[in-house]
């Protein structure tokens, strides 16, 4: 009480009038309009910070998923083939960064099943070495991975691209490549049957649909190579890859081609960001609504308290010290709410697991399906970056929206103030 009996007179009676209306009969913690704006900011801060929450959560859900099957970073030599692969294999670990790595091979072909044709990307492994960069090995619902021997022209299938071929376990499938063979009737694709050893399922679309997986071996006598095309990388920290293809570039020796997973998905990851922005911009309009509201209390308090004001004025007080009072009333309701906002908002976003599951068993629904989504539950990632910033533009809105009526009480002039009263 001390401190507050301390503070200067505009915070003393821009706290009063924060805390009690003028016909109120006792002190209440708050008015009901300014409870309205309060509550309007916290329900803005709040939402902002739950829905990209969630967005952040889709977004690492999918990206974990894709990398689940994609390396980090891709190295290639310029010469099309890397025969020394062990000799770059322990130059690349010699990167702190670097955690495993796997020599391959890769193409694009067409699988035939009886009279059905779906295009998938054939990718080249060793079955002992692929689990130190993807977990496709895990990932494997049906047969084994391990199935895939040199010579045996085994297949490991995408479950989707499965179905879609209509095909099971120990049944064959034609691959047909791009990269023809001469003959007397002219060039005719290359034609190679495989047995189906495997069904893997990723739960990303993209990879379940197109993606085969054949021995290291076997993909070179088909692509006619005498080497492995590149290796495959996984990092301790994802996130670090560009810098790290950078460093491996510089200190690997040999002619070689860096490509991190980034880049292979940069369409994605700048359709993301987009949307992020576009949801934030959209969702930030909330708060300034709020704001718009706190503005027509602010402008009601002075209409309210022009008595008050000219009565400030007559005693001593500069059009600033009646501009600051009123500052701090908005400043106050637009800090309170946001804080509410943000403990609202936190609250929600890291308990979501658990909120979501009881709303779809009170409302006997399912928000996502399994069968269509691949994910069962909504995910939520909090990053205390974003709340900082949704934060900070909930407070400068709501000052932003103190300057015009407390600009406005500055200029009530005593006389007219008191000319009625």
């Amino acid at each position: 009480m001390s401190l507050i009996r301390n503070l200067p007179f505009e915070w003393l009676v821009g706290l009063r009038y924060t805390r009690a209306g003028k016909r109120s009969g006792r002190n209440s913690f708050i008015s009901f309009i300014s409870l309205i704006s309060m509550a309007g900011i916290g329900l803005g801060v709040a939402a902002l910070i739950v829905v990209l929450s969630v967005m952040n959560g889709f977004q690492k859900e999918v990206t974990d998923r894709m990398l689940s099957v994609l390396a980090h970073i891709e190295i290639f030599d310029a010469r099309g083939a890397m025969p020394d692969w062990h000799a770059a294999a322990a130059e690349a670990r010699k990167n702190p960064e670097v955690i495993g790595a796997a020599p391959f091979a890769e193409t694009q072909g067409m699988l035939v099943r009886d009279d059905v044709l779906r295009p998938a990307i054939i990718r080249g492994v060793l079955p002992e070495q692929e689990p130190n960069v993807s977990d496709v090995a895990k990932q494997t619902k049906r047969g084994s991975f391990n199935a895939l021997q040199p010579g045996s022209y085994n297949i490991v299938l995408g479950i989707e691209l499965a179905r879609a071929l209509r095909v099971n376990l120990g049944e064959k499938v034609t691959l047909a490549l791009a990269q023809g063979q001469p003959t007397p009737a002219g060039v005719l694709p290359r034609l190679r049957s495989f047995t189906v050893v495997g069904i893997f399922e990723a739960g990303h679309n993209e990879f379940d649909s197109a993606l085969a997986f054949v021995h290291l071996t076997d993909a070179e006598k088909l692509l006619r190579m005498d080497a492995p095309a590149g290796l495959r990388l996984r990092l301790s920290d994802m996130h670090r890859a560009p810098q790290v293809a950078q460093d491996l570039k510089a200190s690997m020796s040999g002619d070689l081609i860096m490509r991190d997973w980034s880049k292979l998905n940069a369409n994605w990851f700048a359709a993301v960001q987009t949307e992020k922005r576009m949801m934030f911009i959209i969702l930030t309009l909330i708060i300034a609504v709020a704001a718009f509201n706190l503005v027509s209390t602010l402008v009601m308090t002075v209409t309210e308290k022009q008595a008050d004001i000219a009565i400030l004025r007559t005693l001593g007080a500069s059009p600033r010290s009646i501009m600051k009072i009123f500052m701090i009333q908005g400043a106050l309701v637009g800090i309170l709410g946001t804080a509410i906002g943000v403990a609202g908002g936190v609250l929600v976003a890291l308990n979501i697991d658990v909120i979501v599951p009881f709303i779809e068993h009170l409302l006997g629904v399912q928000f996502l399906s399994k069968d269509i989504y691949y994910i069962s539950s909504v995910p939520s990632d909090l990053r205390w970056p974003d709340v900082f910033k949704i934060g900070g533009v909930a407070v400068v809105l709501a000052f932003v929206a103190t300057l015009y009526p407390s600009w406005w009480a500055a200029r009530v002039k005593p006389a007219e103030a008191l000319r009625y009263e």
